[in-house]
């Protein structure tokens, strides 16, 4: 019976020497005085690291990721109609939402015939990547440059739909236009297409 040959799988091993160490080497003097030079260096740096928040706030990237938001189109009626998209794109399972059937009537409140009657989105498991926000189809939920609030309890970082949607007055909506690209924002401007009607 031979024997087989073994290869390694990958390439990624290394040889390892059995060099003696010298005697500063086995004493460890000068790694340490080298490890406090670079303590006393930092120890004694003019700039500040930190902020007085809130009095004071650090630039932030104009397409940060914060707390989520659910649009409403021009006339006022919420844009979301409860596909499930962002639901399905979310890795982290964090968004559920119930559809409902739009009542005679509310027609003023809601852009299609399906809505989102219930639409929570658990912030402590949200990774905020933005998935969602790429899912949509009807550019719905976005992601803002608003923090999440912070508490002490979990069971209110799971946001409803009054946390999320955003009022009915235009003044206080949150402008998303730093998140989209200058090619949406140009095929936004043409009504000829359904989508943006």
């Amino acid at each position: 019976m031979a024997t087989p040959i073994t290869q390694p799988l990958t390439k990624r091993s290394q040889v390892v020497s059995e060099k003696r160490m010298t005697l500063m080497e086995r004493i460890y003097l000068p790694a340490i005085v080298k490890g406090m030079g670079i303590t006393l260096k930092h120890f004694f740096r003019l700039r500040k690291a930190t902020v007085k928040y809130p009095e004071q706030l650090r630039p932030m990237s104009p397409v940060y990721r914060g707390m989520h938001v659910l649009k409403r189109d021009e006339q006022g009626r919420e844009r979301c109609t409860a596909c499930g998209l962002c639901a399905v794109a979310c890795p982290a399972e964090a968004i559920t939402m119930v559809a409902a059937e739009r009542k005679k009537g509310e027609e003023k409140l809601y852009r299609e015939e399906k809505y989102a009657a219930v639409y929570e989105i658990n912030m402590l498991r949200c990774i905020f990547c933005g998935d969602c926000e790429d899912a949509c189809p009807k550019e719905a939920i976005f992601l803002t440059d608003r923090l999440v609030p912070t508490d002490y309890t979990r069971g209110t970082f799971v946001y409803g739909k009054q946390w999320l949607v955003e009022p009915l007055d235009p003044a206080l909506r949150v402008d998303v236009s730093k998140r989209q690209p200058k090619a949406v924002a140009e095929f936004k401007k043409d009504r000829n297409f359904a989508h943006n009607r």
